[in-house]
């Protein structure tokens, strides 16, 4: 069986030991970025040591909560108002987490501040009985994106994914990867075409050759990295994690990935992009196939897009769109397609004419 060709072995300390003894392994797997990827080197210690920072305290009595809007696994998210302005506001109470989680969100929305499409931090406050901090949004009055995506036009798509991509080549220029990319995550006011990416509870610094957790990203946009624990993954997830949500929108089949856990996940992505290319990305970071696939993981072929073109959504399966997609899902990480090259790519040809004649509406404060 074609498993044979691959190191399979369970046991994942001897897996994390071999990471550690084999150079070549190691050297193999340390393929960093096209870009990017001596930002945090270059720039003073302070901008990315989170650990050592003084978090400065808002007065809680500042802001009043009005009603529960959201919870996710970290935190409970509700609208708010800003007492002494009557601004409408996010307020994130996180849960009890490692304080250097809670410093490294504030940290990076402090460095993210005032960047394009990215959710803007007002304050940072703590309740006084139950000491639980509270992070400060921006609001965005935004529908659902379960109602949202299936009414949006062909235009409306190329429009948000190329503001998406806006917000991540910035967070990437400034050496952050969100890690957590998904529809949740993209908050749109359709009326006011405003776009922010929220939610950075998942986000880290980039360094080269350092090992990150695969314990990331939601299961349905976890790129393939984190399934087959390349640690050395970088900047390219978020890309992955967008290419899925991109497909989801113009297949109109949400989410477009949809195991029932994290190994199925992976099948049901080589189900779509084939095995060949996944043997050939394991084989070229000297990964290791946890033996749980050798019961689940078959041979397939690769897939043409074309295939999940119907009468419902061949609208918005242009050619350009189908390229686009098949840059951005790709096995392996250094051959993606980075958010800067994508917002050049001919999908985008009249958002980007539109906005050199019309300005951003996403970015101009309303």
């Amino acid at each position: 069986m074609y498993y044979k060709k691959y190191k399979i072995n369970s046991n994942y300390l001897f897996k994390k030991l071999k990471i550690y003894l084999s150079y070549k392994e190691m050297a193999s797997k340390k393929i960093g970025p096209k870009f990017y990827a001596d930002v945090n080197k270059n720039k003073p210690p302070e901008y990315s040591n989170y650990e050592e920072l003084e978090i400065t305290w808002g007065k809680q009595e500042d802001y009043e909560i009005i009603k529960k809007v959201g919870r996710g696994k970290y935190s409970e998210v509700y609208e708010g108002i800003n007492v002494n302005n009557d601004q409408r506001v996010v307020i994130k109470v996180l849960k009890p987490v490692k304080k250097k989680k809670i410093k490294r969100e504030i940290k990076i929305l402090q460095n993210l501040k005032g960047g394009p499409n990215v959710v803007k931090l007002i304050d940072v406050v703590r309740d006084p009985s139950s000491k639980s901090p509270c992070i400060i949004t921006e609001w965005i009055d935004n529908i659902d994106y379960k109602s949202l995506f299936p009414t949006l036009t062909d235009q409306d798509i190329r429009y948000y994914i190329y503001q998406v991509l806006i917000a991540l080549d910035f967070c990437h220029s400034m050496g952050i990867m969100h890690r957590d990319v998904k529809p949740q995550n993209i908050i749109i006011n359709h009326q006011k075409k405003q776009l922010r990416l929220i939610d950075w509870g998942l986000a880290e610094f980039y360094l080269p050759e350092q090992d990150y957790n695969v314990r990331v990203a939601s299961r349905y946009f976890k790129g393939p990295e984190l399934l087959v624990d390349d640690i050395y993954y970088d900047y390219s997830l978020d890309i992955w994690s967008l290419g899925c949500m991109f497909a989801g929108m113009i297949f109109k089949k949400e989410p477009f990935f949809q195991g029932k856990d994290n190994y199925d996940q992976l099948v049901k992505i080589a189900k779509v992009l084939g095995t060949d290319d996944l043997y050939k990305y394991i084989e070229k970071y000297e990964l290791t196939l946890d033996n749980h696939y050798s019961g689940i993981l078959g041979n397939y072929p690769k897939k043409p897009w074309t295939k999940f073109i119907n009468e419902e959504n061949k609208h918005l399966c242009s050619n350009e769109a189908l390229d686009l997609l098949s840059k951005m899902l790709v096995y392996d990480r250094a051959q993606r397609i980075t958010p800067k090259e994508a917002m050049m790519h001919p999908y985008f040809k009249e958002v980007r004419e539109k906005i050199e004649k019309d300005g951003n509406p996403s970015l101009i404060e309303k």
